[in-house]
C-alpha cells in the first residue's frame, strides 16, 4: 500500500490540474453599461487567478511525488505513465485555456470584438498539442536524466499560470496594455510552444556533485528570482524563466 502513495500523489496533481480548468473555463471578457456614463465597458473576471494558484499547487505536487517515489522505491512505468497524464492536464490543457480567456480578453477590446470568429482563439491550444508530444517523446528518450531535450512542461505551464497574476496585481498600466494585445499572446504561444518540442538542451534540476560548476547556474535562476520578486512581484516568474533558458544554453 505504501508504495501507491506516489501514484495517489501524482493523481493529486490530476485533481488540482481540473480544478485549475474549472477555474479558467469561467465565462470571459463581456461588455456592460456604466450606469453613470451609459457607455459600454468591458468587464474582466478576475477569478481567473484561482486557476495560477490550483496549477502552482499541481506543480508543488509534481515535485512531491517523484521524491517520494524515490524516498520509497515505489518508482513504476505506471507512475511514470500517470506522471505524463497528469502533467498535460495540469500544465497543458489548464494553461491552454488561460490563454484562451486572455486571447479572448484581448481582442474584445476591439470594436466588434465580442463577435470574433472563435479562430482567432484557437491557437491557445497549441500549448497543450506541444505539451503532450513533449511528454511522450520525454516517455521513449533514456537520455533526459540529466539534460532536458526542451523545456519540460511544469516550467511552460507555471510560466502561463503566472500572467493572470501579473496582469490583476500588477500596476503598471503600459505592462498590462500589452497583456491585452493579442499579438503578445501569439508570439508567446509560439515561444513557449517550440521551447517544449525543440531539441536544445535545458538543465534538469538534479545534481551531479557539489562544485561551483555544478551550482552557478542554478545560484544564477535563482538569483535573478529572488530580486525580480522583490523589485516586479510576478513578473518575476517569467523572469526567472527566460533565465532558465538563457543558463542552460550557456552552461551546456
Amino acid at each position: 500500500m505504501i508504495k501507491q502513495i506516489p501514484n495517489l500523489l501524482t493523481l493529486l496533481n490530476l485533481f488540482f490540474g481540473c480544478m485549475a480548468i474549472t477555474a479558467a473555463m469561467q465565462h470571459g471578457a463581456t461588455l456592460s453599461y456604466d450606469v453613470n456614463t451609459g457607455q459600454q465597458v468591458l468587464v474582466i473576471p478576475e477569478k481567473i487567478v484561482y486557476a495560477s494558484l490550483f496549477i502552482g499547487i499541481a506543480a508543488v505536487i509534481d515535485f512531491l511525488d517523484g521524491f517520494v517515489a524515490r524516498l520509497f522505491g515505489a518508482s513504476s512505468e505506471l507512475g511514470k505513465q500517470l506522471d505524463s497524464l497528469s502533467d498535460v492536464v495540469s500544465f497543458g490543457v489548464a494553461p491552454g485555456i488561460i490563454l484562451y480567456q486572455f486571447l479572448q480578453m484581448a481582442i474584445a477590446h476591439h470594436d466588434n470584438g465580442l463577435d470574433a470568429s472563435t479562430l482567432w482563439l484557437l491557437p491557445a491550444f497549441i500549448i497543450p498539442c506541444a505539451g503532450a508530444y513533449r511528454l511522450g517523446r520525454f516517455n521513449i528518450d533514456t537520455e533526459q536524466s540529466k539534460i532536458f531535450k526542451g523545456v519540460p512542461i511544469p516550467a511552460a505551464g507555471l510560466v502561463v499560470a503566472s500572467f493572470p497574476l501579473i496582469y490583476w496585481y500588477s500596476n503598471t498600466t503600459a505592462l498590462n496594455t500589452i497583456l491585452l494585445n493579442e499579438w503578445f499572446w501569439y508570439a508567446v504561444i509560439f515561444i513557449i510552444s517550440y521551447l517544449m518540442v525543440c531539441t536544445l538542451p535545458m538543465k534538469a534540476l538534479k545534481f551531479s556533485g557539489i562544485s561551483v560548476k555544478v551550482l552557478l547556474p542554478f545560484i544564477i535562476i535563482a538569483a535573478v528570482a529572488i530580486v525580480a520578486a522583490i523589485l516586479v512581484g510576478w513578473l518575476a516568474v517569467p523572469l526567472a524563466f527566460l533565465t532558465y533558458v538563457i543558463v542552460s544554453l550557456i552552461f551546456k
